[in-house]
Protein backbone atom coordinates (compact mmCIF):
# COMPACT_ATOMS: atom_id res chain seq x y z
CA UNK A 1 0.00 0.00 0.00
CA UNK A 2 2.75 2.72 1.15
CA UNK A 3 4.61 1.68 -2.40
CA UNK A 4 1.35 2.16 -4.35
CA UNK A 5 0.66 5.46 -2.78
CA UNK A 6 4.38 6.57 -2.66
CA UNK A 7 4.52 5.63 -6.61
CA UNK A 8 1.07 7.65 -7.04
CA UNK A 9 2.73 10.78 -6.18
CA UNK A 10 5.30 10.55 -8.45
CA UNK A 11 3.27 10.17 -11.52
CA UNK A 12 2.65 12.92 -13.56
CA UNK A 13 -1.23 14.51 -13.27
CA UNK A 14 -2.15 13.45 -16.53
CA UNK A 15 -2.41 9.54 -15.57
CA UNK A 16 -4.92 10.26 -12.87
CA UNK A 17 -7.83 13.37 -12.59
CA UNK A 18 -6.49 15.98 -10.09
CA UNK A 19 -9.52 15.20 -7.63
CA UNK A 20 -8.50 11.67 -7.36
CA UNK A 21 -5.28 12.35 -6.62
CA UNK A 22 -5.68 14.56 -3.75
CA UNK A 23 -7.63 12.02 -2.30
CA UNK A 24 -5.55 9.65 -2.29
CA UNK A 25 -2.78 11.82 -0.76
CA UNK A 26 -5.27 12.92 2.10
CA UNK A 27 -5.77 9.34 2.73
CA UNK A 28 -1.99 8.68 2.63
CA UNK A 29 -1.34 11.43 5.05
CA UNK A 30 -4.27 10.49 7.32
CA UNK A 31 -3.04 6.85 7.76
CA UNK A 32 0.97 8.18 8.29
CA UNK A 33 -0.91 10.30 11.29
CA UNK A 34 -2.29 7.05 12.26
CA UNK A 35 0.47 5.08 12.75
CA UNK A 36 -1.01 2.72 10.49
CA UNK A 37 1.51 3.00 7.38
CA UNK A 38 5.03 1.20 7.92
CA UNK A 39 7.20 4.21 7.42
CA UNK A 40 9.09 3.89 10.24
CA UNK A 41 11.45 0.38 10.51
CA UNK A 42 9.65 -1.41 12.94
CA UNK A 43 10.90 -5.08 14.86
CA UNK A 44 8.52 -7.71 16.38
CA UNK A 45 8.49 -9.02 20.17
CA UNK A 46 10.55 -12.48 20.92
CA UNK A 47 10.92 -12.61 25.04
CA UNK A 48 9.11 -11.64 27.90
CA UNK A 49 11.14 -11.80 30.65
CA UNK A 50 9.84 -10.30 34.03
CA UNK A 51 9.69 -6.75 33.35
CA UNK A 52 12.03 -6.65 30.20
CA UNK A 53 10.80 -7.10 27.07
CA UNK A 54 13.10 -7.91 24.07
CA UNK A 55 12.39 -7.21 20.47
CA UNK A 56 14.09 -7.98 17.30
CA UNK A 57 14.78 -6.54 13.66
CA UNK A 58 14.92 -2.71 15.34
CA UNK A 59 17.90 -0.49 14.97
CA UNK A 60 17.24 2.29 17.19
CA UNK A 61 19.42 3.95 20.30
CA UNK A 62 18.99 3.84 24.19
CA UNK A 63 15.69 5.82 25.74
CA UNK A 64 13.84 5.46 22.02
CA UNK A 65 10.08 5.40 22.69
CA UNK A 66 8.12 2.79 21.41
CA UNK A 67 4.44 1.20 20.84
CA UNK A 68 4.21 -2.68 20.91
CA UNK A 69 0.62 -4.05 19.41
CA UNK A 70 -1.20 -6.27 21.55
CA UNK A 71 -4.54 -7.80 21.51
CA UNK A 72 -7.79 -6.13 20.47
CA UNK A 73 -6.05 -3.46 18.80
CA UNK A 74 -4.56 -2.38 22.13
CA UNK A 75 -0.77 -0.52 22.25
CA UNK A 76 1.28 -0.72 24.76
CA UNK A 77 3.57 2.23 25.12
CA UNK A 78 7.67 1.29 26.38
CA UNK A 79 11.12 2.84 26.31
CA UNK A 80 14.38 0.70 25.44
CA UNK A 81 16.18 0.38 28.54
CA UNK A 82 18.74 -1.82 27.02
CA UNK A 83 20.49 -4.11 24.86
CA UNK A 84 21.11 -7.98 24.66
CA UNK A 85 23.34 -8.32 21.31
CA UNK A 86 21.18 -7.26 18.54
CA UNK A 87 17.91 -7.66 20.38
CA UNK A 88 16.78 -4.60 21.88
CA UNK A 89 14.83 -4.41 25.50
CA UNK A 90 12.14 -2.82 26.32
CA UNK A 91 10.12 -2.08 29.72
CA UNK A 92 6.30 -1.08 29.19
CA UNK A 93 5.68 2.37 31.00
CA UNK A 94 1.50 0.25 30.83
CA UNK A 95 0.07 -2.86 31.23
CA UNK A 96 1.36 -5.28 29.48
CA UNK A 97 -1.70 -7.65 29.44
CA UNK A 98 -2.33 -8.82 25.91
CA UNK A 99 1.07 -8.97 24.66
CA UNK A 100 2.01 -12.25 22.14
CA UNK A 101 4.73 -13.48 20.54
CA UNK A 102 5.92 -11.67 17.46
CA UNK A 103 3.77 -8.33 18.27
CA UNK A 104 4.86 -5.82 16.09
CA UNK A 105 7.04 -3.05 18.03
CA UNK A 106 7.08 0.42 16.09
CA UNK A 107 9.37 3.03 17.64
CA UNK A 108 8.25 6.76 17.89
CA UNK A 109 10.39 9.76 15.99
CA UNK A 110 11.69 12.74 17.86
CA UNK A 111 11.22 13.56 21.91
CA UNK A 112 8.10 13.53 23.79
CA UNK A 113 6.30 17.00 23.64
CA UNK A 114 5.20 18.40 26.92
CA UNK A 115 2.72 20.98 26.85
CA UNK A 116 4.38 24.55 29.16
CA UNK A 117 3.42 27.78 30.51
CA UNK A 118 1.31 29.39 32.88
CA UNK A 119 -2.13 27.60 31.51
CA UNK A 120 -0.97 24.92 33.53
CA UNK A 121 -1.07 26.43 36.85
CA UNK A 122 -4.21 24.50 39.28
CA UNK A 123 -4.23 21.52 36.98
CA UNK A 124 -2.68 17.80 37.84
CA UNK A 125 -0.81 15.75 35.49
CA UNK A 126 0.33 11.96 35.37
CA UNK A 127 3.63 11.11 34.65
CA UNK A 128 3.34 11.22 30.96
CA UNK A 129 1.93 14.98 30.99
CA UNK A 130 -1.53 14.12 30.62
CA UNK A 131 -4.63 15.49 32.77
CA UNK A 132 -5.60 13.67 35.76
CA UNK A 133 -8.08 16.29 37.26
CA UNK A 134 -11.02 15.78 34.29
CA UNK A 135 -10.86 19.27 33.77
CA UNK A 136 -10.18 19.10 30.14
CA UNK A 137 -8.03 19.12 27.56
CA UNK A 138 -4.54 21.02 28.45
CA UNK A 139 -4.74 24.13 26.59
CA UNK A 140 -1.19 25.56 26.51
CA UNK A 141 0.98 28.38 25.04
CA UNK A 142 4.15 26.29 24.62
CA UNK A 143 5.90 22.97 25.14
CA UNK A 144 8.67 21.91 26.14
CA UNK A 145 10.53 18.37 26.50
CA UNK A 146 11.92 15.82 29.33
CA UNK A 147 15.80 16.45 28.39
CA UNK A 148 16.81 19.91 29.41
CA UNK A 149 20.30 21.77 28.59
CA UNK A 150 22.88 21.67 31.09
CA UNK A 151 23.56 25.23 32.13
CA UNK A 152 27.40 26.17 32.38
CA UNK A 153 28.26 26.27 36.16
CA UNK A 154 30.49 29.50 35.86
CA UNK A 155 27.26 30.93 34.20
CA UNK A 156 25.03 30.50 37.10
CA UNK A 157 24.13 33.00 39.57
CA UNK A 158 24.98 32.37 42.96
CA UNK A 159 22.72 32.04 45.61
CA UNK A 160 22.38 35.51 47.50
CA UNK A 161 19.10 36.06 47.83
CA UNK A 162 16.64 34.30 51.04
CA UNK A 163 13.28 32.89 49.72
CA UNK A 164 10.69 33.12 52.38
CA UNK A 165 8.82 30.09 52.92
CA UNK A 166 6.73 30.95 55.72
CA UNK A 167 7.89 28.36 58.58
CA UNK A 168 9.51 30.10 61.03
CA UNK A 169 12.27 27.60 62.10
CA UNK A 170 13.20 27.36 58.26
CA UNK A 171 13.27 30.91 57.97
CA UNK A 172 15.36 31.97 60.62
CA UNK A 173 17.59 28.79 61.33
CA UNK A 174 17.80 27.27 58.05
CA UNK A 175 17.32 30.08 55.62
CA UNK A 176 17.06 28.73 51.89
CA UNK A 177 18.17 31.08 48.95
CA UNK A 178 16.63 31.35 45.98
CA UNK A 179 18.01 28.58 43.59
CA UNK A 180 19.41 26.22 46.67
CA UNK A 181 18.61 22.75 46.56
CA UNK A 182 17.71 21.17 50.09
CA UNK A 183 16.92 17.76 51.42
CA UNK A 184 14.07 17.02 53.57
CA UNK A 185 15.09 13.60 55.28
CA UNK A 186 12.46 11.77 57.20
CA UNK A 187 11.50 8.01 58.11
CA UNK A 188 7.84 7.72 57.57
CA UNK A 189 4.61 9.88 59.43
CA UNK A 190 6.80 12.35 61.14
CA UNK A 191 5.01 15.29 58.94
CA UNK A 192 7.47 15.78 55.89
CA UNK A 193 4.22 16.02 54.04
CA UNK A 194 2.51 18.49 55.71
CA UNK A 195 6.04 20.55 56.37
CA UNK A 196 5.73 20.23 51.99
CA UNK A 197 2.15 21.75 51.90
CA UNK A 198 3.09 24.61 54.19
CA UNK A 199 5.53 26.10 51.82
CA UNK A 200 3.90 25.28 49.44
CA UNK A 201 1.20 27.95 50.32
CA UNK A 202 3.18 30.44 51.77
CA UNK A 203 6.54 30.98 49.57
CA UNK A 204 6.33 33.91 47.87
CA UNK A 205 7.47 32.12 44.60
CA UNK A 206 6.34 32.85 41.51
CA UNK A 207 5.14 29.43 40.62
CA UNK A 208 5.15 25.92 42.50
CA UNK A 209 5.91 22.88 40.92
CA UNK A 210 4.57 19.94 43.18
CA UNK A 211 6.63 16.27 42.09
CA UNK A 212 4.50 13.47 44.14
CA UNK A 213 6.41 10.94 43.08
CA UNK A 214 5.43 6.98 44.32
CA UNK A 215 3.02 8.39 46.79
CA UNK A 216 0.13 5.89 47.89
CA UNK A 217 -2.98 7.01 45.41
CA UNK A 218 -5.05 7.88 48.87
CA UNK A 219 -2.63 10.13 49.63
CA UNK A 220 -2.38 12.17 46.24
CA UNK A 221 -5.67 13.81 46.65
CA UNK A 222 -5.63 14.46 50.19
CA UNK A 223 -2.13 16.42 49.28
CA UNK A 224 -4.06 18.23 46.57
CA UNK A 225 -7.07 19.22 48.77
CA UNK A 226 -6.47 19.58 52.57
CA UNK A 227 -2.27 20.12 52.37
CA UNK A 228 -1.64 22.24 49.41
CA UNK A 229 -5.29 23.32 49.24
CA UNK A 230 -6.93 26.00 46.65
CA UNK A 231 -5.07 28.75 47.63
CA UNK A 232 -1.83 26.65 46.69
CA UNK A 233 -3.01 25.06 44.01
CA UNK A 234 -3.98 28.41 42.30
CA UNK A 235 0.05 28.91 41.28
CA UNK A 236 0.64 25.57 41.31
CA UNK A 237 1.19 22.58 38.69
CA UNK A 238 0.97 18.85 40.55
CA UNK A 239 3.06 16.06 38.84
CA UNK A 240 1.12 12.76 40.55
CA UNK A 241 3.12 9.19 38.96
CA UNK A 242 1.56 6.88 42.46
CA UNK A 243 2.93 3.65 43.19
CA UNK A 244 0.82 1.62 41.16
CA UNK A 245 2.36 3.47 38.28
CA UNK A 246 4.94 1.34 36.50
CA UNK A 247 8.27 1.96 37.46
CA UNK A 248 9.17 4.52 33.60
CA UNK A 249 6.40 6.31 34.61
CA UNK A 250 7.62 7.25 37.91
CA UNK A 251 11.28 8.25 36.72
CA UNK A 252 8.90 10.14 33.91
CA UNK A 253 7.40 11.46 36.34
CA UNK A 254 10.04 13.19 38.48
CA UNK A 255 11.99 14.47 35.05
CA UNK A 256 8.67 15.87 34.14
CA UNK A 257 8.16 18.33 37.24
CA UNK A 258 11.95 19.28 36.64
CA UNK A 259 11.91 20.68 33.54
CA UNK A 260 8.35 22.24 33.96
CA UNK A 261 9.99 23.76 36.73
CA UNK A 262 13.03 24.21 34.48
CA UNK A 263 10.91 25.44 31.66
CA UNK A 264 9.40 27.97 34.18
CA UNK A 265 13.04 29.39 34.90
CA UNK A 266 13.83 30.00 31.32
CA UNK A 267 10.46 32.26 31.05
CA UNK A 268 12.22 34.65 34.21
CA UNK A 269 9.96 33.24 37.09
CA UNK A 270 11.35 32.25 40.34
CA UNK A 271 9.82 28.34 41.04
CA UNK A 272 9.78 26.67 44.00
CA UNK A 273 10.15 22.75 43.19
CA UNK A 274 8.60 20.52 45.87
CA UNK A 275 9.14 16.62 45.35
CA UNK A 276 8.08 14.02 47.29
CA UNK A 277 9.80 11.84 46.98
CA UNK A 278 13.71 11.40 45.94
CA UNK A 279 13.92 7.94 47.19
CA UNK A 280 11.16 6.67 45.22
CA UNK A 281 12.57 8.01 42.16
CA UNK A 282 15.76 6.20 42.75
CA UNK A 283 13.90 2.90 43.69
CA UNK A 284 12.15 3.49 40.33
CA UNK A 285 15.25 3.51 38.58
CA UNK A 286 16.89 0.50 40.39
CA UNK A 287 13.82 -1.33 39.36
CA UNK A 288 14.29 -0.57 35.95
CA UNK A 289 18.28 -0.99 36.48
CA UNK A 290 17.93 -4.45 37.92
CA UNK A 291 15.73 -5.83 35.65
CA UNK A 292 17.86 -4.79 32.29
CA UNK A 293 20.90 -6.95 34.00
CA UNK A 294 22.67 -4.42 35.85
CA UNK A 295 25.06 -6.02 38.96
CA UNK A 296 23.66 -4.47 42.41
CA UNK A 297 25.92 -2.58 44.70
CA UNK A 298 25.44 -0.21 47.91
CA UNK A 299 22.19 -2.34 49.42
CA UNK A 300 20.94 -3.62 46.10
CA UNK A 301 21.24 -0.46 44.67
CA UNK A 302 23.16 -0.51 41.04
CA UNK A 303 26.12 2.29 40.75
CA UNK A 304 23.82 3.87 37.79
CA UNK A 305 21.51 5.48 40.12
CA UNK A 306 23.96 7.08 42.12
CA UNK A 307 25.06 8.92 38.60
CA UNK A 308 21.69 9.23 37.97
CA UNK A 309 20.36 11.53 41.40
CA UNK A 310 22.94 14.33 40.87
CA UNK A 311 21.90 14.79 36.90
CA UNK A 312 18.34 15.47 38.31
CA UNK A 313 19.41 17.36 41.11
CA UNK A 314 21.33 19.27 39.22
CA UNK A 315 19.14 20.17 36.72
CA UNK A 316 17.75 22.83 39.53
CA UNK A 317 18.78 26.09 40.69
CA UNK A 318 19.92 29.37 39.46
CA UNK A 319 19.73 30.58 35.78
CA UNK A 320 21.98 33.35 34.75
CA UNK A 321 22.17 36.62 36.89
CA UNK A 322 19.14 38.66 36.36
CA UNK A 323 17.46 34.96 35.45
CA UNK A 324 14.73 33.08 36.75
CA UNK A 325 15.37 30.14 39.36
CA UNK A 326 14.18 26.58 40.49
CA UNK A 327 14.24 26.27 44.50
CA UNK A 328 13.46 22.66 45.23
CA UNK A 329 12.80 20.88 47.88
CA UNK A 330 13.58 17.15 48.01
CA UNK A 331 12.02 14.35 50.34
CA UNK A 332 14.18 11.77 51.61
CA UNK A 333 13.18 8.95 52.93
CA UNK A 334 15.48 7.21 55.88
CA UNK A 335 14.67 3.26 56.22
CA UNK A 336 14.38 2.49 59.98
CA UNK A 337 15.19 6.66 60.59
CA UNK A 338 19.00 5.38 59.24
CA UNK A 339 20.91 8.48 58.30
CA UNK A 340 23.21 6.45 56.54
CA UNK A 341 21.01 4.32 54.37
CA UNK A 342 22.53 4.83 50.74
CA UNK A 343 20.60 7.18 49.27
CA UNK A 344 20.47 9.79 52.05
CA UNK A 345 23.79 9.39 52.31
CA UNK A 346 24.61 10.07 48.50
CA UNK A 347 22.15 12.87 48.15
CA UNK A 348 23.40 14.98 51.93
CA UNK A 349 26.63 15.16 49.46
CA UNK A 350 25.24 16.56 46.51
CA UNK A 351 22.34 18.83 48.45
CA UNK A 352 23.13 22.52 49.44
CA UNK A 353 21.41 21.85 53.24
CA UNK A 354 19.20 19.41 54.86
CA UNK A 355 16.53 19.79 57.42
CA UNK A 356 15.85 16.42 58.91
CA UNK A 357 12.79 15.59 60.88
CA UNK A 358 13.00 13.69 64.13
CA UNK A 359 10.85 10.54 64.85
CA UNK A 360 11.11 11.51 68.86
CA UNK A 361 9.82 14.95 69.08
CA UNK A 362 6.94 14.01 66.11
CA UNK A 363 6.09 11.52 69.21
CA UNK A 364 6.32 14.53 71.82
CA UNK A 365 4.03 16.69 69.63
CA UNK A 366 6.48 19.01 68.20
CA UNK A 367 5.87 20.17 64.67
CA UNK A 368 7.55 20.68 62.01
CA UNK A 369 9.42 18.24 64.37
CA UNK A 370 13.17 19.45 62.80
CA UNK A 371 16.08 18.27 64.49
CA UNK A 372 18.44 21.16 65.10
CA UNK A 373 21.56 19.27 65.51
CA UNK A 374 21.14 17.31 62.88
CA UNK A 375 19.90 19.90 59.87
CA UNK A 376 22.51 22.89 58.06
CA UNK A 377 21.98 25.36 55.70
CA UNK A 378 25.36 25.73 53.76
CA UNK A 379 24.03 28.81 52.12
CA UNK A 380 23.07 30.86 54.55
CA UNK A 381 25.67 32.86 55.60
CA UNK A 382 25.97 33.79 52.36
CA UNK A 383 22.40 35.76 52.61
CA UNK A 384 22.14 36.65 56.50
CA UNK A 385 24.17 39.25 58.60
CA UNK A 386 26.44 38.04 61.46
CA UNK A 387 24.03 39.02 64.05
CA UNK A 388 21.42 36.57 62.80
CA UNK A 389 23.89 33.85 62.65
CA UNK A 390 24.87 34.71 66.35
CA UNK A 391 21.44 34.39 67.53
CA UNK A 392 21.17 30.89 65.52
CA UNK A 393 24.45 29.37 66.77
CA UNK A 394 23.40 30.23 70.21
CA UNK A 395 19.54 29.25 70.06
CA UNK A 396 21.18 25.55 68.37
CA UNK A 397 24.01 25.76 71.41
CA UNK A 398 21.10 25.91 74.16
CA UNK A 399 19.09 23.39 72.79
CA UNK A 400 22.09 21.00 72.13
CA UNK A 401 22.68 21.59 76.07
CA UNK A 402 19.18 21.03 77.30
CA UNK A 403 19.01 18.15 75.31
CA UNK A 404 21.94 16.02 76.18
CA UNK A 405 20.82 16.79 79.93
CA UNK A 406 16.85 16.14 79.44
CA UNK A 407 16.92 12.92 81.47
CA UNK A 408 18.77 14.29 84.43
CA UNK A 409 16.22 17.30 84.47
CA UNK A 410 13.18 14.94 84.23
CA UNK A 411 14.23 12.92 87.11
CA UNK A 412 15.39 16.09 89.11
CA UNK A 413 18.85 15.14 89.14
CA UNK A 414 19.76 18.63 87.91
CA UNK A 415 20.87 21.09 89.99
CA UNK A 416 20.68 24.63 89.14
CA UNK A 417 24.04 27.05 89.60
CA UNK A 418 26.69 23.53 88.86
CA UNK A 419 26.64 24.34 85.19
CA UNK A 420 25.96 28.43 84.18
CA UNK A 421 25.28 27.16 80.53
CA UNK A 422 22.99 24.28 81.47
CA UNK A 423 21.07 27.04 83.68
CA UNK A 424 20.73 29.35 80.87
CA UNK A 425 19.37 26.43 78.26
CA UNK A 426 16.59 25.63 81.25
CA UNK A 427 15.63 28.98 81.34
CA UNK A 428 15.65 29.34 77.62
CA UNK A 429 13.86 25.80 76.66
CA UNK A 430 9.96 27.16 77.29
CA UNK A 431 10.62 29.68 75.21
CA UNK A 432 12.61 27.75 71.84
CA UNK A 433 9.98 24.83 72.36
CA UNK A 434 7.47 27.83 71.27
CA UNK A 435 9.76 29.50 68.58
CA UNK A 436 10.46 25.75 66.97
CA UNK A 437 6.44 24.99 66.82
CA UNK A 438 3.99 26.09 64.20
CA UNK A 439 0.63 25.24 63.39
CA UNK A 440 0.06 23.84 59.81
CA UNK A 441 -1.82 26.88 58.73
CA UNK A 442 0.40 29.43 60.82
CA UNK A 443 2.48 31.76 58.33
CA UNK A 444 5.21 33.15 59.63
CA UNK A 445 7.87 35.67 57.13
CA UNK A 446 10.94 35.63 56.70
CA UNK A 447 11.45 39.49 58.33
CA UNK A 448 9.33 38.27 61.54
CA UNK A 449 10.91 34.86 61.93
CA UNK A 450 14.22 36.84 62.25
CA UNK A 451 13.11 39.33 64.80
CA UNK A 452 11.41 37.07 66.84
CA UNK A 453 14.89 34.90 66.80
CA UNK A 454 16.54 38.10 67.93
CA UNK A 455 14.38 39.20 70.41
CA UNK A 456 13.86 35.02 71.70
CA UNK A 457 18.04 35.43 72.09
CA UNK A 458 18.92 38.76 73.01
CA UNK A 459 19.30 37.79 77.11
CA UNK A 460 21.05 34.81 76.49
CA UNK A 461 23.83 36.73 74.44
CA UNK A 462 26.80 38.85 75.92
CA UNK A 463 26.83 42.10 73.60
CA UNK A 464 28.91 42.27 70.82
CA UNK A 465 32.59 43.34 72.07
CA UNK A 466 31.77 42.68 75.33
CA UNK A 467 34.26 40.67 77.30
Amino acid sequence: MGSLLARGQETSACFAPLPALTRLRTLYKRLQAAGDLPLQPSGSLVRVRGLILEAQGLDISLGTRCIISAEGHRRVAAEVVGFNGDHVQLMASGDMQGLAPGARVSPIPGDLRIPAGMELCGRVLDGSGKPLDNLGPLLTSAFTTLTGAPINPLERALVRKPLDVGVRAINALFTVGRGARMGLFAGSGVGKSVLLGMMARNTDADVIVVGLIGERGREVKEFIEDIVGEEGLRRAVVVAAPADAPALTRIRGARLATALAEYFRYQGKHVLLLMDSLTRYALALREVALAAGEPPAARGFPPSVFAKLPALVERAGNSWDGGGSVTAFYTILMEGDDQQDPIADNTRAILDGHIVLSRRLAEQGHFPAIDLQASISRVMPNMVDAEQLRHMYKLKELQSRYTSQQDLIAVGAYTPGSDPTLDLAVQAHAGIRSFLCQGMHEVVNLSTSQDMLGQLMAPYLQPTGAA
